[in-house]
């Protein structure tokens, strides 16, 4: 047997492996979930015609993390760093918020606030930019992303999203709000155990790897969720939510095809991935 045709049979194994985990979770789709370039007709439809109440409910089904607490976005006033906290009532309130040298996730006083369709309005408005923590206080999760950053971060990212395609799973390719990375998201019908999800994750990388021959992906940073099982005294690591305005008008934190183009309508792009997790739901 040849080098060639071990490693051929070796990828087919990891394939049927991998189909087997999705199968598993009920998350196979049919590869026509992402064109191949912006011209593709279904995605030509009247998303943008949503009623903004329809906008946000479909973003909070997509992109749905905990909902009784969300981080939002800060630049230091000091160094002109940009950050990440819990949105808190009581945040700043003096002799009550004990910020910076208490954190957040250690305060007594913490008074979280949920997420509310206000919020997500807020976020795509441009006023707020939101966050969203992944991983669930019962260790599921309703989607998973992958994040890559730094050098090759394109070819790195069009390869996994072509691991996807070649094993029918739909994903959706998002630019970062740097304009320098992506986010590869695959939403899942119910909430699903982040180990698992991390599992998939995994196997993805792995499949690309053993597809392009590479022994690891360079611009790979990490998954969301980033634990197995919640930290203790701690909410996970949070995720950016896409289509911020600020961003969105400089063609990043928006959603892409597998030639990188900014696809033509987001919104029915976005319709078109609630359709086929409902579908999954259906047949469960």
């Amino acid at each position: 047997m040849s080098k060639t045709e071990a490693e051929l049979i070796q990828l087919r194994a990891e394939n049927v492996a991998l189909k087997a985990l999705l199968a598993q979770h009920g998350i196979a789709m049919p590869q026509q979930f992402i064109p191949a370039d912006t011209g593709d007709s279904t995605l030509q439809s009247n998303g943008n015609e949503l009623s903004p109440d329809a906008k946000v409910k479909l973003f909070r089904r997509l992109f749905r993390g905990r909902e009784d607490i969300y981080p939002v976005r800060w630049i230091s006033k000091t160094t002109g760093k940009p950050g990440y906290s819990p949105q808190c009532a009581n945040k700043w309130r003096p002799g009550i918020c004990k910020l910076p040298t208490i954190k957040c996730s250690e305060c007594s006083h913490s008074l979280y606030s949920p997420v509310t369709d206000f919020v997500i309005r807020q976020h795509l408005r441009g006023e707020i930019t939101a966050g969203v923590y992944p991983l669930l206080v019962d260790n599921r999760c309703h989607f998973l992303a992958i994040d890559f950053d730094d050098a090759d971060w394109r070819e790195d990212a069009r390869a996994v999203l072509q691991t996807c395609l070649d094993n029918d799973l739909p994903a959706a390719l998002e630019i970062s709000r740097s304009g320098s990375g992506a986010h590869l998201w695959l939403f899942f019908a119910n909430a699903t155990p982040a180990r698992d999800v991390r599992r998939l994750g995994a196997a993805l990388i792995s499949a690309t790897c053993a597809r392009t021959r590479q022994l690891a992906l360079k611009s790979y940073d990490r998954l969301f969720p980033n634990q197995d099982t919640m930290p203790k005294g701690g909410f996970g690591n949070l995720i950016a939510l896409p289509l911020q305005k600020e961003p969105r008008d400089l063609g990043r934190s928006v959603f892409v095809d597998a030639n990188m183009q900014q696809l033509p309508d987001q919104w029915a792009f976005l319709e078109i991935s609630n359709r086929f997790r409902k579908a999954v739901s259906k047949r469960q």
